[in-house]
């Protein structure tokens, strides 16, 4: 049986945890620091003449958000190369791994900026945040596959652990936008 002043403990650091983490998306969503680079990002991009492809990329036919669907390539290609990380003579497996996920970024990136490109201030400043995050991880499995293909298998796992993560937190921030911001495939219609 648990011992209940260890669950007590444990949950009240869950809660203090969650109130934080809570409380910076709040500040960060009232934050208007970077509007006028958010205005200008949004524009450019609602500017691109992408015609039917825009929809394409929000999902509308699939009646749903694209981005999430597509971001499950990178994001489990890294998983499981970081799985793989722990076993023994799976270094070609996790540069393949670290490699195909890179690859699979930039239609994720593509579709994620299309959504982007519409969000109201709030929902685009902790979008804007979720993209600099991708960044850092993008940067983070970039050296991570150099320093594979160099045979410094060593220094090309550590570079993975800050890949995932910047992708955890980018995933919160991406998860905040969604469900708690409740943003669809095709916010304001």
């Amino acid at each position: 049986m648990p011992d209940i002043t260890t669950t007590a403990g444990q949950t009240a650091v869950i809660d203090t945890a969650s109130t934080w983490w809570l409380t910076a998306l709040d500040r960060l969503e009232r934050t208007t620091v970077a509007d006028p680079a958010v205005r200008a990002l949004q524009r450019g991009i609602r500017s691109l003449p992408l015609g039917g492809m825009r929809d394409l990329l929000r999902g509308r036919p699939l009646g749903h958000p694209v981005h999430p669907v597509l971001v499950q390539l990178p994001i489990g290609c890294w998983l499981s190369a970081a799985v793989l990380d722990l076993a023994p003579g799976t270094r070609r497996a996790t540069t393949t791994l670290t490699a195909v996920g890179l690859a699979g970024v930039a239609p994720a990136a593509v579709a994620g900026w299309a959504d982007w490109a519409d969000l109201p201030p709030e929902q685009a400043r902790v979008g804007l945040a979720h993209a600099v995050s991708n960044v850092a991880a993008v940067a983070c499995y970039a050296v991570s596959l150099s320093s594979r293909l160099r045979g410094r298998s060593a220094k090309g796992r550590l570079w993975s652990v800050g890949g995932l993560a910047a992708v955890a937190v980018s995933g919160a921030l991406g998860g905040h936008v969604a469900y708690r911001q409740a943003v669809g495939a095709h916010p304001g219609t």
